[in-house]
């Protein structure tokens, strides 16, 4: 993963990229702010940062020449959100590319004007963001990232995975809609696989320790990680914790199962990064974010850590590890 002291070097550099030749590189410097929900040193978003810049310098926009970047690193408080939302919105950019639910909803109520592009926004009809997905009718269009339904899958996983599990704790963040969404979808396929589950609110280390020992007290129980800025915040925490009291986890993002965890089931968030290049590139062009449509995910990949199964005195069935799309040894 990208360090930020790597990032810096990357943004300092990229005026050094060679520019795709066209006819609008006369034009005036435009300003791209970035909105992200989690801290400037978090390597996973550094990197996904640094592949969205890299996108826009392959379709002839780099840093130094014809563009320029703010980007703001709120973390997952609700205050530092809407702060920093605010101060993005007063540098009056000409497009704002925004990370997951919790920072779209601040930059709309700051501005129903400067176009934004957002990715990995749960549900953005449903939570009133747009006004549907073929034509999102606002200043704001992207890639969602999952249907509601999607979250009982991971129910669904984990009982593949650990069939002993009869309790599961689900974490959320309950600051965002999509928190009691997730939950909610889970709920409801929960009776028909025997599982009983219970939400947990997550916000600090120190709540994500005393949930992890609170469930750990009853035998067979497991944990089932939903989307949301905090998880990822506090990740390092979850999978330490999941592996301190044998708890086998299922997450949305593979980027918990390459650092330890047990099994993820998502979208490629990574491929998101990439296309919202492509739609930051046409609104600038000139077209308008209402008229681009917000994509929905074409792919949902699994990923397995037989390493951490072993820890955990898991026997993957063999099906599982078949129609997982990356097995990690």
């Amino acid at each position: 993963m990208m360090k930020r002291r790597e990032f810096i070097a990357l943004l300092g550099g990229a005026a050094a990229w060679p520019v795709v030749a066209r006819g609008q590189q006369a034009e005036r410097v435009r300003l791209v702010g970035i909105l992200q929900n989690l801290p400037e040193n978090d390597p996973v978003a550094l990197a996904l940062v640094a592949m969205f810049l890299k996108e826009l310098q392959q379709l002839g926009w780099t840093v130094g020449s014809n563009i320029s970047v703010e980007t703001r690193w709120a973390g997952t408080a609700s205050d530092d959100i809407r702060r920093h939302a605010a101060e993005l919105v007063a540098l009056a950019p000409d497009i704002i590319l925004a990370n997951g639910t919790s920072t779209l909803g601040p930059l709309l109520q700051q501005s129903k004007t400067i176009p934004i592009v957002f990715v990995q926004v749960t549900d953005p009809v449903g939570s009133g963001y747009v006004s549907s997905l073929a034509r999102p009718g606002g200043n704001a269009t992207g890639f969602a990232a999952r249907e509601y339904g999607v979250s009982g899958k991971w129910l669904e996983v984990l009982k593949q995975i650990a069939p002993a599990v009869r309790r599961a704790g689900v974490v959320r963040n309950p600051a965002v809609p999509s928190g009691s969404g997730q939950f909610g979808a889970i709920q409801a396929v929960s009776p028909y696989l025997g599982i009983d589950v219970t939400p947990i609110d997550v916000r600090s280390t120190a709540e994500i320790e005393r949930m992890a020992a609170a469930l750990a007290t009853s035998p067979n129980s497991g944990l089932i990680i939903t989307a949301n800025g905090a998880a990822v915040a506090h990740r390092k925490t979850i999978i330490e914790q999941a592996a301190l009291h044998k708890l086998p986890a299922v997450y949305w993002q593979r980027h918990f199962v390459e650092a330890g965890g047990l099994v993820s089931y998502g979208e490629d968030g990574t491929d998101q990064y990439r296309r919202a290049a492509g739609y930051v590139d046409r609104i600038l062009q000139g077209s308008a974010p209402a008229d681009l449509p917000v994509q929905a995910p074409t792919k949902y990949e699994t990923v397995i850590n037989l390493k951490t199964a072993k820890a955990l005195g898991l026997d993957v069935p063999p099906l599982l590890q078949q129609r997982a799309d990356e097995v990690i040894e």
